[in-house]
């Protein structure tokens, strides 16, 4: 049977940690991509505050898989020194709640063009910098409007920057118009860990199997490749998408999500426990269960 490791990002179920940790415990999940916390974004988190809510998650059983960081969700004009700087508190951050990954992108206003390449090279390669001898593992998210937002355009950033990882996010690249399946067989080998939602042609966003991004073949296909690597079990983050939440209009330009009308919630955490049962489902259809 595969075995595939769940996170989640339970932001998405309540804006407080207390009830991040209510939608996890009711889904099964034991660890956290931690991106909001109580209503601040996790780049915005004092040293303090993280203290306590590390506490909080110790006693509820709950470790943080990963910082669902901002770093690298910026314009390519703006100054990057600022932000490099808060790249650091975040590896500070990292480093308290034990996170061993940190998510994060490259760049907006870029329009994908190759004369922004160098860079956003350069900045890339500033995160790296900054976080040697972490320990931490960076993950570029294929967002879309960002320079890395086709498979293409990840697979140079991937070959030119050994050390950065990928996260592979399937409705991202739907959104963009690109099919996941050629987009898996470029980047698969740079894969870290994916994050599960799914959309419909049109990008609106969907549970996990519910829409065209091929989730079931290709989750299949990493489970396989983890076991033939021997790297421990395939990490999969929840990242469900299916409500507006608390700090979204933070995290997307247009600060909107757009459903099908069979996929639509009374609330936040009735969309998080759907989106963890679709996934569930998913796995149990390629012989493989959650842990």
């Amino acid at each position: 049977m595969l075995t595939f490791t769940l996170a989640a990002f339970a932001d998405e179920a309540d804006a407080t940690i207390a009830g991040q940790v209510k939608a996890l415990r009711a889904a099964g999940i034991r660890r956290l991509e931690i991106r909001g916390v109580d209503g601040t974004n996790i780049s915005r988190l004092s040293i303090e505050s993280a203290k306590r809510v590390k506490r909080q998650l110790d006693d509820a059983g709950i470790s943080v898989w990963a910082i669902g960081s901002p770093s690298g969700k910026m314009d390519i004009r703006d100054p990057f020194g600022p932000h490099l700087e808060e790249f650091r508190h975040m590896l500070a951050l990292a480093e308290l709640f034990g996170a061993k990954r940190f998510r994060l992108f490259s760049f907006f206003g870029t329009q994908g063009a190759i004369e922004w390449e160098e860079e956003v090279l350069r900045r890339m390669n500033g995160f790296i910098e900054a976080a040697r001898g972490s320990g931490v593992v960076l993950c570029h998210e294929n967002e879309k409007g960002i320079y890395g937002d086709s498979a293409a355009r990840c697979l140079r950033l991937h070959q030119a920057l050994p050390a950065l990882r990928a996260v592979f996010d399937f409705s991202n690249f739907i959104q963009v118009g690109q099919e996941t399946s050629s987009a898996w067989a470029m980047l698969k080998e740079y894969v870290e860990y994916i994050h599960a939602k799914d959309a419909m042609p049109d990008g609106s966003v969907v549970p996990a199997g519910f829409g065209v991004g091929n989730i079931a073949e290709i989750l299949a296909d990493f489970a396989a490749m983890s076991a033939a690597k021997n790297t421990g079990g395939p990490v999969i983050s929840l990242e469900p998408h299916l409500t507006v939440f608390d700090g979204l209009k933070d995290l997307e330009q247009d600060g909107d999500i757009s459903h099908v009308g069979a996929f639509v919630y009374p609330d936040q955490p009735a969309a998080f426990a759907a989106a963890a049962a679709a996934l569930k489902d998913v796995l149990k259809k390629i012989g493989g269960n959650a842990a």
